[in-house]
């Protein structure tokens, strides 16, 4: 009987060949670029939190799809579900070292037990972007423009961001009588996109009632523009409050910036999470909207209250990398290759070994990414081998000289110095 063990991984989980982690490695530099023009620095934590850190503000939801255990040592631990409550955490421990405002971005992976499905696994990454320490409308603008800026960066021009306010949504709750019960309505309508109204209505007239459920229906369908919305939340949630000022002063700095337009006032998003105090929103790609939000975040102020005393406001948001690549990969805006090499020198001679690697330093020297072949084998065995990695051009040494060959058009320039060599591909950036 054989000893070999089958090679497999877990269901929702994945491996990443190099054609699939380096368009991610790609588009991680890329909202680094972002962040850090923004003044956004970078923080990491353990991907093993205390149970009671992750999960003592969490919903039931939350903790049916936590991995959770006991590790050697009896301590009931599990994998961070997200980077926010970890963020939290990090706050209240290290809050004396930090700078405050505090603009945070951490970009790794977290966990969930929930069901796979397309765009959606178990195991993924999310990037985070937060600023804590300010209760400032200029923060909630900035997190948002971040959100514009990094998606446009990505390639992404047709995205819509919808945003709402859970302070006004609680006013207009408060208004029915039905406060009381703002937990269970949010995370109900919070599922309109999955569910369809029908649903939502059938479920909210079971937590509150058909007249309120009907009154919810009503205020979450908004109007046509930005400001018959606000108007119609104002007017159901008693008139103007400190938080549709803030939606105001929002909305302000969006048209000022010029970037109003792919911003919509959605009353319907309200994200389940129970942490979420103040504005909210969820990014929607306009070709594919089927996806789900591809980015998401919200104010959460009183979250690092459960580790210290001091009321320390936060705003950020969350992309999550898998399903945005996975819409991107669907609109066919991801461009795949299988290495970062630009140019592959090949191998007519192992005596020549020297001359071949000189030749590759000198090309690295000028930021030109280089790869030897490291064998001397048939002329058709190292194109394939560079075609396969999607290497787009060769070189070959005769003599004095250097023939660069076009490796997609077979295309060749023979008899040149390496100085034009350099120059040629240069040019090809």
């Amino acid at each position: 009987m054989s000893n070999l063990i089958e090679p497999k991984i877990l269901k929702g989980f994945r491996d990443f060949l190099p054609e699939q982690e380096i368009p991610r490695k790609v588009l991680m530099e890329k909202l680094e670029e972002v962040f850090r023009l923004y003044g956004f620095v970078p923080i990491d934590t353990p991907v093993l939190e205390y149970s009671e850190i992750l999960l003592r503000k969490s919903n039931g939801e939350t903790e049916k799809q936590v991995y959770r255990f006991q590790d050697n040592g009896g301590r009931d631990i599990a994998l961070r579900f997200d980077l926010t409550v970890p963020f939290a955490r990090f706050v209240a421990e290290h809050k004396e070292e930090l700078a405050m405002p505090f603009k945070r971005y951490h970009m790794a992976k977290v966990w969930r037990g929930e069901k796979p499905q397309a765009g959606r696994y178990r195991e993924f990454i999310q990037c985070d972007f937060d600023t804590v320490g300010t209760d400032s409308a200029a923060a909630d603008f900035e997190i948002l423009s971040v959100m514009k800026d990094s998606l446009n960066a990505l390639g992404v021009s047709g995205v819509t961001i919808h945003l709402s306010h859970r302070g006004i949504f609680n006013r207009f709750l408060e208004k029915l009588g039905i406060r009381e019960k703002s937990e269970d309505i949010l995370r109900t309508v919070d599922k309109l996109g999955k569910t369809g109204e029908e649903e939502v209505l059938r479920l909210l007239s079971e937590i509150t009632g058909k007249p309120n459920a009907l009154e919810i229906m009503e205020y979450i369908k908004g109007k046509d523009s930005f400001e018959e919305t606000l108007t119609l939340m104002e007017e159901k949630s008693g008139g103007e409050s400190p938080d549709s000022v803030r939606l105001k002063e929002i909305y302000s700095m969006l048209k000022n910036s010029g970037i109003e337009d792919s911003f919509i006032l959605d009353p319907s998003i309200t994200r389940g999470l129970d942490y979420y105090t103040g504005i909210v929103y969820e990014t929607f790609l306009n070709d594919l909207p089927g996806i789900g939000s591809v980015c998401s975040g919200g104010r959460y102020d009183n979250l690092t209250g459960l580790y210290m005393k001091e009321r320390l406001p936060g705003v950020g948001s969350s992309i999550g990398l898998d399903r945005l690549i996975a819409g991107l990969e669907e609109l066919k805006l991801i461009k795949k290759t299988g290495s970062f090499t630009k140019a592959a020198i090949f191998c007519q001679d192992t005596n020549l070994m020297c001359e071949y690697q000189k030749i590759a330093a000198e090309l690295r020297k000028n930021g030109i990414s280089t790869e030897v072949f490291p064998e001397e084998k048939k002329m058709g065995q190292q194109y394939t081998w560079a075609e396969k990695k999607g290497i787009p051009f060769g070189i070959l040494l005769s003599g004095n000289s250097l023939s660069l060959k076009n490796l997609k058009t077979r295309d060749t320039k023979e008899g040149c110095s390496l100085e034009e060599v350099i120059k040629a591909l240069k040019e090809q950036d």
